[in-house]
């Protein structure tokens, strides 16, 4: 008796209380912080494009979110949503008090949740503020927020909201997203159907991704569609093609990166430019890059690493061959090709933009770039900028210089120690003309050349190139420097933007919100007379053609370069242009340790450099593709050979002169 008089008396106190406590939750709800939304900034994705518009990739932390003011949401969208979600969102204050008893009377027939009854409203707090646990606590709680939502924000501003928070499936945050990650398309591009897709992905994304269960997605959008015409909001016409459409949708991976590379090298430049919040703020950011020569470039690469494993691979199985008939046969040794890697970059040599970047043979194996972080002696590759501070010297193509050995002593902590340098060929020419002498990349006339310049003039000279830590010795005409592929693409647009240096360029601008946060300048540095670095190309042009650059050749195109091999075939480069492109490839092993004995850089990195020009031919039928003199140049016959001078470049005499107006410049 005792017992069922205090459960009577708690009953009755709670009776009594039961409204004071429920104003107290509500009051307590109604002051929870929902400043998430009343101030909504989410993380969104950044985007980088290359030089055409096509998106090379997708940026961001944890959710891939674009995001869409709500005056770039098309009008059909929202009606679509509204149909299907929230037939009377713009009329209720944020929760549908119709909506709930229908739902409570099913629910107490079934006996079971069998019907929702929250707004758009109340699915953005849900979604936003609350847990998804199925308890009347947080039912209660999302109907006093949205309350005090829909009193802070305007209808306009929730659905905002909604539409760029609310999950889409396929890792696809906000309809933006979901509408180019689906459909590849802009939101104001969107068919009717393609709409009633997506606005119909919200209620269970992972069963109507179109991605999974296609079918299934089709019949949940229809629903929308027949919605929208039961409500009288499109017409018959629009009605039955929506039903019949069938749209194409694509099954992308979320970062869409189809240059890692690039990718890496544009975060690494924008926290340069203080740009900290790349894969949170939602930029834009336009590269210089060309998506189709950066697979040409990556291929071409690829194919050249290849090769050169068949030639290791052919090499090992002749010293076989021979040692069986001569035991003195002297075995090059085990290359260990594992380590053998490349990189190449490609710019335009007038405005110093970038249009390929490959930093490895394979990205998935090895994410460092060598192309830009890599720092390795350019050797012969090197030599072209000795022969641009004798050409504006006044020496030319014809200058003699002599090529024989020489044995020089140097002192090194105490102990006098003798250099004695040699040819490739390991042969000597005597006298052997300028051209000649970097055409067939001879040392010695090189080293005689420097000797004969001075070194101290030769180096107050390269100061204008901007290189810096050269060697204060004669190993400078070997290419004893250490530079990474781009730095010294750099400093060979000296020789391909006609002796103006340009500084490569691989952002062109970052906008973000309509505003551009960045915009690329261009930095270019008088370095010579368009005379004197035409004379160099003309020279370098012979390098291709009939020199030891003969495999970088490109049926189709002028092309200029330089061929580059360190002592014991460490590295192997060929740096070189055509008239409107420059391009520098590397090879070598990662550890150090020489390549192939028989791997040189026209050998190994030649090809490559060929392969890229015949496929930026196929891409670029168009471009330039001869190398054009500029006024004051002189053509003479010298020993019966056609030369290049200038008023610097002075011809050794008028008689043989192929231009009579020659003669006028002196």
């Amino acid at each position: 008796m005792i017992k069922t008089k205090n459960i009577l008396f708690t009953i009755l106190l709670l009776g009594f209380l039961s409204p004071f406590l429920v104003l107290g939750y509500f009051l307590m709800a109604y002051n929870y912080d929902i400043s998430t939304l009343t101030n909504y900034k989410p993380e969104v994705t950044t985007k980088i494009y290359d030089k055409n518009g096509e998106k090379i990739a997708n940026i961001f932390n944890k959710k891939h979110r674009y995001y869409a003011t709500f005056s770039q949401i098309p009008p059909k969208i929202i009606e679509a949503l509204v149909a299907i979600e929230d037939t009377t969102f713009f009329e209720h204050p944020g929760i549908n008090i119709d909506a709930i008893f229908r739902a409570t009377i099913k629910v107490i027939r079934a006996g079971r949740a069998v019907e929702g009854a929250s707004t758009i409203t109340q699915q953005l707090v849900k979604n936003v503020l609350l847990t998804r646990e199925k308890k009347l606590s947080r039912k209660i709680k999302e109907a006093i927020f949205a309350l005090k939502l829909e009193n802070a924000l305007s209808k306009e501003q929730i659905l905002e909201c909604y539409l760029n928070e609310i999950y889409y499936g396929h890792g696809y945050y906000g309809i933006k997203t979901a509408a180019d990650g689906y459909f590849h398309k802009k939101l104001d591009d969107l068919t009717l159907k393609e709409m009633a897709i997506l606005v119909g992905l919200p209620k269970a994304p992972s069963t109507y991704a179109p991605t999974k269960n296609y079918e299934i997605s089709m019949g949940r959008a229809n629903r929308v569609i027949t919605r929208m015409y039961t409500l009288g909001w499109i017409d018959e016409i629009e009605y039955q093609e929506a039903l019949f459409e069938t749209p194409e949708v694509f099954n992308d991976t979320l970062t869409q990166n189809k240059a890692p590379f690039i990718v890496d090298e544009v975060t690494r430049r924008t926290r340069a430019l203080g740009v900290n919040d790349i894969k949170t703020g939602g930029y834009e950011i336009y590269t210089t890059v060309d998506l189709r020569l950066q697979n040409a470039a990556r291929v071409a690469l690829k194919n050249a690493y290849d090769l050169s494993l068949e030639r290791i691979e052919a090499y090992k199985l002749k010293d076989q061959k021979i040692l069986l008939t001569d035991p003195t046969w002297e075995v090059a040794g085990d290359t260990n090709t594992t380590l053998l890697n490349g990189a190449l970059v490609s710019l335009d040599s007038k405005t110093g933009n970038i249009l390929a970047l490959v930093g490895s043979i394979d990205y998935k194996v090895s994410s460092y770039n060598r192309a830009t972080q890599g720092r390795r002696q350019p050797g012969s590759a090197f030599k072209p900028f000795i022969y641009q501070v004798a050409v504006d010297l006044g020496y030319s193509g014809a200058t003699k210089l002599i090529d024989i050995a020489r044995t020089y002593k140097y002192e090194k902590d105490g102990e006098e120690l003798k250099w004695q340098p040699r040819n490739y060929e390991k042969n000597y020419k005597g006298l052997i003309s300028l051209r000649e002498a970097l055409i067939h990349s001879r040392n010695l006339a090189t080293i005689n050349l420097v000797n004969d310049i001075g070194l101290p003039q030769l180096l107050r000279e390269f100061k204008k190139f901007g290189i810096k830590n050269l060697p204060n010795d004669l190993s400078i005409s070997l290419g004893t420097i250490s530079l990474s592929p781009l730095q010294l693409a750099k400093y060979y647009t000296s020789f391909a933007n006609h002796g103006m240096q340009i500084t490569p360029h691989l952002i062109t601008s970052i906008d973000k919100g309509g505003n551009t946060l960045y915009e690329k300048q261009e930095e270019t540095y008088f370095i010579t007379e368009p005379t004197q670095a035409y004379i160099m190309t003309t020279i370098l042009r012979d390098v291709v053609n009939r020199g030891t650059g003969r495999r970088a050749r490109a049926r189709g195109i002028e092309l200029a370069g330089k061929t580059g091999t360190t002592n014991n075939n460490v590295d192997g480069w060929f740096a070189g242009y055509s008239p409107t492109v420059e391009t520098i490839v590397w090879f070598g092993n990662d550890d150090n340790t020489p390549m192939h004995r028989w791997e040189t850089g026209g050998k190994i990195a030649g090809p490559a450099f060929s392969q890229f020009y015949q496929s930026l031919l196929k891409l670029y039928p168009q471009i330039q593709r001869k190398f054009i003199a500029p006024e004051g140049i002189i053509e003479v016959e010298v020993d019966g050979k056609k030369e290049y001078f200038s008023d610097i470049s002075k011809p050794p005499r008028i008689e043989n002169q192929v231009n009579p107006e020659a003669e006028l410049l002196f």
